[in-house]
């Protein structure tokens, strides 16, 4: 589905017409009951505080929707479900489109049982990054024998690829002698890359791209958007400060700024051992062993660990001073262990906490919440109860506007105040959006609830691992 012909549908059955969506679920409402039930059992109201109070808490949490994400009818039903879970915000693209889809999926979650409003976050960048790429590449160009890897590959479904003869995908190793048509559909392509090394042919390309600040600073005046995140990669501050500059007169408008870091790896040689001459590339979480060539063969086993030394604390000391002159609310500072691999496994989450530990641990970093991020998963509340960071208080205190004072120190060794999921939010619902997708027609998942109630499951679940609910529904499934 195109961006604009989803565009339409979702504007004719959501965004144009509040009031017959509420129509549609008062007629449910005997249906919907179910998941009600759910949101009361599990005790999502009482357990709930505000975003702020949450953070201060240390269980706040927040759906990432992608910054490159733009499906706006899967964002509405992902802001939908994880509303009901009781997430203190949605982080999406800083798109009028996307930010529309996620207040529409909000405004239906409490029209269904009524819980405290997330707050919704734009994700905007300084100069290149990940986040905000996109894959290309020409169909038509695609040898017809090709297997299609591209395609099995994509976590967001982004690829599509049909014989240009027929209406149905080809079978896998089919021999045509037209080439294919579809392609990345590129409003679902949030950039994790694993499509590039993949293609046998080295035909997809990498399409990057900066958020203008203009842009940005008039969707941050809406008052639809109470907060901002900035992706740098923090090698050198004139970035971040132009782009700083350039939101100033908005940022008064915002609840929250948050400033996306990720660590500088370094590899450490453990131990080596002789093994037999066979090709092996392990990778399990950040323990790799590579084969070296010659005899005898050895196989030298290495860590990957984040380097959180003195340059990395200079950087973010820089950018807190950039914005400290302007910032009137709460500053946070997102630790991107391992971005977009959350849907991978278990190994995923080490990156993030092996950042955070060492982050939160480090002397002289700059005020602000810690929030992990990338490659967070059902794991990672495990992993950081384990090393001793998850704790449901933090003395964080960073804010002049929410009775907290912009300028206090941290403590060391402060807790994490939160865990932002993306990936594996968007994939354990996105199983349910498929399903339902694919036996009806409809748009919105409030419509079809035990669709609605599969998929709150799913996310209570996960929020239920930071938030502490009442585990005793989901044995009930």
């Amino acid at each position: 589905m195109s961006i604009s012909t989803a565009l339409t549908l979702f504007s004719n059955t959501t965004v144009s017409s509040q009031n017959q969506a509420r129509v549609k679920i008062r007629s449910n409402s005997i249906a919907l009951q179910n998941v009600r039930n759910l949101v009361r059992t599990v005790g999502v109201s009482s357990i709930s505080s505000s975003p702020v109070e949450s953070l201060q808490k240390g269980n706040w949490v927040k759906l990432i929707c992608g910054a490159s994400f733009e499906d706006v009818v899967d964002i509405r039903n992902l802001s939908l479900v994880y509303t009901l879970a009781g997430v203190d915000c949605i982080d999406c693209a800083a798109e009028a489109s996307v930010v529309s889809a996620v207040n529409e999926g909000i405004e239906a979650a409490i029209e269904i049982s009524s819980l405290p409003r997330p707050w919704v976050m734009i994700s905007v960048n300084d100069d290149e990054d990940l986040h905000f790429r996109k894959a290309e590449f020409d169909p038509e160009d695609c040898p017809a024998d090709c297997s299609r890897p591209c395609q099995t590959v994509c976590p967001a479904n982004a690829i599509s690829l049909q014989d240009r003869n027929s209406t149905s995908q080809i079978s896998f190793g089919a021999n045509s002698q037209v080439g294919f048509e579809g392609g990345v559909l590129t409003e679902r392509c949030y950039g994790c890359g694993r499509c590039f090394p993949i293609c046998p042919y080295d035909k997809i390309n990498v399409v990057t791209y900066i958020r203008d600040a203009n842009a940005t600073a008039e969707l941050i005046k809406r008052d639809d958007v109470d907060a901002l995140e900035i992706h740098t990669s923090a090698r050198q501050t004139s970035p971040f400060k132009q782009l700083w500059d350039g939101l100033q007169d908005s940022i008064r408008h915002l609840r929250l700024v948050a400033v996306s870091v990720a660590p500088t790896l370094f590899v450490q040689v453990l131990k080596c051992f002789e093994a037999p001459p066979v090709l092996s590339t392990i990778i399990e979480g950040l323990i790799c062993r590579f084969r070296v060539m010659g005899p005898p063969t050895f196989y030298y086993q290495v860590v990957s660990l984040p380097d959180i030394g003195e340059a990395t604390i200079t950087s973010m000391n820089s950018m807190y001073s950039i914005m400290e002159p302007h910032l009137h609310c709460l500053n946070l500072w997102q630790l991107d262990g391992r971005p977009m691999s959350g849907d991978i496994g278990r190994g995923a989450t080490r990156a993030s906490i092996a950042f955070a530990l060492r982050l939160a641990a480090a002397q002289g970093r700059p005020n602000g919440f810690l929030q992990l991020a990338g490659g967070t998963n059902a794991h990672t509340v495990d992993g950081l109860t384990k090393v001793g960071l998850f704790r449901t208080s933090s003395s964080s205190k960073n804010s002049r506007d929410e009775k907290l004072k912009v300028g206090s120190s941290n403590p060391p060794n402060a807790s994490i105040a939160g865990v932002a999921y993306g990936g594996y939010a968007r994939k354990i619902v996105g199983r349910v959006l498929s399903t339902m997708q694919s036996h009806h027609s409809a748009v919105c998942i409030e419509e079809h609830p035990e669709h609605l109630l599969q998929a709150l499951r799913e996310a209570l679940a996960l929020v239920g691992t930071v938030k502490c609910y009442d585990p005793s529904p989901f044995l009930l499934q």
